[in-house]
């Protein structure tokens, strides 16, 4: 079949449509996984052993099950015990849940980096918890964490058609959509490839020199 620039065309406005609510799922995801993984990390470093041990239990059950199990978990089974999400918010907390759990990872290997002198510095000056944190730790931990993360939120922008088959109609979803009606795959899938490639490249562009300038720094 014969690729037909003005049949892709005509569905642009369509993809386009769907590629805002990637977006909307990828950035809500996201900040739902920067939230989750600090608490996560937060109580990985308590005192506390009941905390510790959901952490640990919690990281190693997530990174060892496909999220695409847990979509499901999160769509179709929760419903049965009576609580029923929204295909969207189901895709937002799916992604922020799965992702916390890496996240979480890269906030314990920043604060890692962070020499245990600092530590002791903050508290020669008096420095109490908090401000400790603030002020000593935050800064030089995020530094090395921020292209990771950021190559994190590109593939989780990458992840995203995945939620198609919890009834999400985002990019991949909307080209299902119009290929199932009009018998056509070359052009909805080929518009795909081509708006994916058109916001993760400048992304990835962004976090390469981000990556870049905290290597100077």
């Amino acid at each position: 079949m014969q690729f037909d620039f003005h049949f892709a065309w005509s569905i642009l406005p369509i993809l386009l449509q769907g590629a805002v609510i990637t977006v909307i799922a990828t950035l809500g995801g996201f900040v739902g996984a920067l939230l989750g993984g600090g608490v996560l990390a937060a109580f990985h470093r308590s005192g506390s052993v009941a905390l510790k041990s959901f952490s640990i239990g919690y990281i190693y059950f997530i990174r060892n099950t496909p999220l695409l199990v847990q979509l499901y978990f999160i769509f179709y089974i929760l419903p049965t015990g009576g609580l029923t999400i929204g295909a969207l918010w189901s895709g937002i907390i799916g992604l922020s849940l799965h992702f916390s759990a890496f996240f979480s990872e890269v906030y314990r290997a920043g604060i890692a980096s962070v020499p245990r002198g600092q530590f002791e510095a903050a508290d020669s000056l008096g420095l109490h918890r908090g401000k400790t944190w603030l002020l000593v730790v935050g800064p030089q931990a995020i530094r090395p964490i921020l292209p990771v993360l950021g190559n994190y939120l590109v593939g989780m922008f990458k992840d995203t058609p995945i939620l198609s088959a919890i009834t999400v109609v985002e990019l991949f979803g909307a080209a299902q959509n119009i290929a199932g009606l009009t018998f056509r795959y070359n052009e909805p899938y080929t518009m795909v490839a081509l708006i994916f490639l058109a916001i993760s490249i400048p992304c990835s562009l962004a976090i390469r020199r981000l990556d870049t300038n905290a290597s100077k720094n």
